[in-house]
């Protein structure tokens, strides 16, 4: 396939409401020693997305392409590429420190893209990468489980994006028993097909925890976290921990002492940053579609949208701003 000369992208063009997602036209990157040039055929939209166009884009004020999520086509490679070749499909969550997957062509570092998942199409695997890689992050590397860890383990956001990965990482690699806290009856439907053991009413989470778990639950997975350390607190098992993966303003840990109660921090671009030579977000993703492959996960995908342009994205935007998805929304190229 000729590269075209031209670059279709939706950049925002400065911090603000959804209406500063634009079409423009880029120029076509050149790749560097390590970079694969990606034809991008879909991207999904995550929260990390939303909260960088409202108000703290990465490289300060100006236009930007956003999106860390994406799947496509190799179509050129670096000098010092060995993992890809032209033709080969990936699929990754880039790095927060480059322009991102709104682009029709974007440049990745081949030590953060995986080999798709071969029974996904485009858009059914760039719902995964970075709401899998935080959600095995949490499991393997911030808890350190293993297929053998028992115990109880409470998603907070369960049918959101990293929840509805991390029921199924759970469920299928772990131990654990897994309780799914949700706030919908739609969402705890959709949780239960994924695989939840037992499923909670987040206004009610206190009483509905304590009937399944009456020593407390070892673990919880916390998204949302503002003003919940107490209530964490309570539900927790003497200790027991926390891995919250938001930025709560002025968050107190402190009542977390008194039952020796543990809080960490999950931050999937932290590896990319300050590990740049590491090779495990690409081992991760070629295990997972290996696992997507031979059916024991699937795919997050809920709502498709397509092309991939500014009217998708704002729309998908809204949709996150909504706090209403379940799965993940995606858009396609058209």
């Amino acid at each position: 396939m000729d590269i075209p000369t031209t670059n279709r992208a939706v950049v925002a063009t400065a911090s603000g409401p959804v209406d500063v997602l634009t079409d423009v036209e880029l120029d076509v990157p050149t790749p560097g020693p390590r970079d694969l040039l990606v034809e991008v055929r879909a991207v999904s939209v995550n929260p990390v997305d939303v909260k960088l166009r409202g108000g703290a884009l990465p490289g300060g004020d100006g236009p930007q392409v956003l999106g860390y999520d994406g799947a496509g086509v190799v179509r050129a490679v670096g000098d010092e590429v060995s993992a890809y070749a032209v033709g080969d499909e990936v699929y990754y969550a880039g790095s927060i420190s480059r322009p991102g997957s709104d682009q029709q062509f974007q440049l990745v570092d081949e030590r953060v893209a995986g080999r798709k998942p071969s029974s996904l199409d485009f858009a059914e695997a760039a719902a995964l990468p970075l709401t899998t890689i935080t959600a095995w992050e949490t499991l393997f590397e911030r808890w350190r489980l293993t297929a053998d860890s028992t115990g109880t383990l409470l998603i907070m956001g369960a049918a959101g994006g990293v929840g509805s990965i991390l029921v199924q990482l759970a469920r299928q690699l772990t131990g654990l028993t897994v309780i799914a806290a949700v706030g919908r009856p739609e969402s705890g439907d959709w949780v239960r097909e994924l695989g939840a053991h037992h499923v909670v009413d987040r206004t009610a989470l206190v009483e509905e925890v304590a009937a399944l778990a009456p020593r407390g639950v070892e673990y919880v997975f916390s998204p949302f976290s503002a003003g919940m350390v107490e209530t964490y607190t309570q539900v927790m098992a003497v200790g027991g921990s926390v891995v919250a993966i938001d930025e709560p303003e002025g968050v107190d840990t402190l009542p977390l002492k008194w039952k020796s109660q543990g809080w960490h921090w999950e931050f999937m671009f932290t590896r990319v940053l300050h590990d740049p030579e590491s090779t495990a977000h690409r081992e991760l993703l070629d295990e997972v579609a290996r696992l997507v492959d031979a059916g024991t996960l699937r795919t997050t995908l809920t709502t498709r949208l397509s092309p991939v342009d500014a009217a998708n994205l704002q729309q998908a935007h809204r949709l996150l701003e909504s706090s209403a998805t379940i799965g993940k929304v995606v858009l396609a190229a058209g």
